[in-house]
C-alpha cells in the first residue's frame, strides 16, 4: 500500500514528489497517503467517462475515516494517517466539494469565485499537510494562500489543456477588463491583451505566494524545508511561463531536473543562512 501511494504522487506530480523526498520517512509517508487521496478524488472527476457518483465517495471515507476497514485501500491509508496526524476530517470532505464544482461549473465570473475553488482543491491540501508536518501557534492563513498561489499556478500553466475539455478558470470578469475574448484563447492568440492579462494573473499568483511563506517559520523543522522547496519549485513554474511568451497553449510549463537541485540547493543555503544569528552592527559595518 505505501509502496502503490509514493508511486501515485511521483506519476502525478514529480515536482511534489522531489520536495517530499526531503521529508522524514513517516511524514513523507503520510504525505503519499494524503496525496493518493487527493489524486484519486481529482481523477474521479478528470478522468472518468461518465460523471463519478461523488456521494458514494463521501459515504466510504466517512467510513474508513470512522472505522479505518471500508474496504478501499486509498481511503484506509488516508485515514490512518488522518488520525496518526490529527488531520481534520472536514478538510478531505471540502476536496470534495471542490473537484464536484468541475461538474457544477464550467466558468467563474470573477477571482472570488475562483478563490473559493482553489480553497477546496489546494488549500484543503495545504491545511491538512500543515497537520502532517507540525506547526506552532495559526499558520492556518499563509497555509490557505499557499495553497492558492499553487493552484492559480497550475491554472495559468493548463490553460491551453483546460481549454480543451471545456474548462476556463480564468475570471471572465478579468478577461473582459483586458480585453481578453474566449475566441482569443479558442484560437490560441497571444495578443498584446493577453499578455498584459497574464502578468496581471502572475502577479497574483507571486502575491499569494509571499502570503503563504510567511507561515514557514511556523512549521516543524522536519518538515519546513519540504515545503520551503515544494512552494520555490512550483512559483518557478511562473518563471517559465513568463520564459515562453505566455505560450500557455502548445507547451506545458515545467522545471527541469537540474534547476530543482539547484533551487533545493539555494533553499538549503538560504535555510542554513538565516540560522545563524544577526551580526553586532560594529562587526557587521566592517
Amino acid at each position: 500500500m505505501r509502496e502503490r501511494a509514493r508511486l501515485a504522487i511521483a506519476r502525478g506530480s514529480k515536482t511534489f514528489y522531489f520536495a517530499t523526498r526531503f521529508f522524514p520517512r513517516e511524514v513523507a509517508e503520510a504525505a503519499y497517503a494524503v496525496y493518493w487521496f487527493c489524486r484519486t478524488t481529482d481523477d474521479m472527476v478528470d478522468e472518468a467517462d461518465a460523471p463519478p457518483d461523488l456521494d458514494a465517495w463521501r459515504r466510504r471515507l466517512e467510513l474508513a475515516l470512522q472505522t479505518g476497514s471500508s474496504g478501499d485501500e486509498i481511503l484506509d491509508s488516508f485515514a490512518a494517517a488522518a488520525r496518526r496526524f490529527s488531520i481534520p476530517h472536514r478538510y478531505a470532505f471540502e476536496l470534495i466539494d471542490g473537484v464536484e464544482m468541475d461538474l457544477l461549473r464550467g466558468r467563474y465570473e470573477t477571482f472570488e469565485q475562483l478563490r473559493l475553488y482553489c480553497y477546496r482543491v489546494a488549500s484543503t491540501v495545504g491545511l491538512m499537510m500543515m497537520h502532517v508536518v507540525g506547526y506552532s501557534g495559526q499558520p492556518h492563513q499563509q497555509a490557505v494562500d499557499l495553497g492558492i498561489a499553487m493552484q492559480l499556478t497550475n491554472i495559468l500553466r493548463d490553460i491551453g489543456e483546460d481549454h480543451r475539455r471545456g474548462r476556463l478558470y480564468l475570471p471572465l470578469d478579468e478577461l473582459d477588463s483586458f480585453g481578453v475574448t474566449l475566441s482569443d484563447l479558442e484560437a490560441s492568440r497571444r495578443s498584446p491583451a493577453f499578455h498584459s492579462l497574464m502578468q496581471f494573473q502572475v502577479s497574483r499568483a507571486r502575491h499569494f505566494y509571499a502570503l503563504g511563506r510567511a507561515g514557514l517559520p511556523f512549521l516543524h523543522p522536519r518538515g519546513r524545508f519540504a515545503v520551503d522547496l515544494a512552494s520555490r519549485l512550483y512559483a518557478r513554474i511562473l518563471n517559465r511561463i513568463e520564459a515562453s511568451s505566455y505560450d500557455v497553449f502548445s507547451r506545458r510549463a515545467v522545471v527541469s531536473r537540474p534547476e530543482k537541485y539547484w533551487i533545493a540547493a539555494h533553499t538549503l543555503c538560504s535555510a542554513a543562512v538565516s540560522s545563524f544569528p544577526a551580526l553586532p552592527r560594529s562587526l557587521s559595518a566592517r
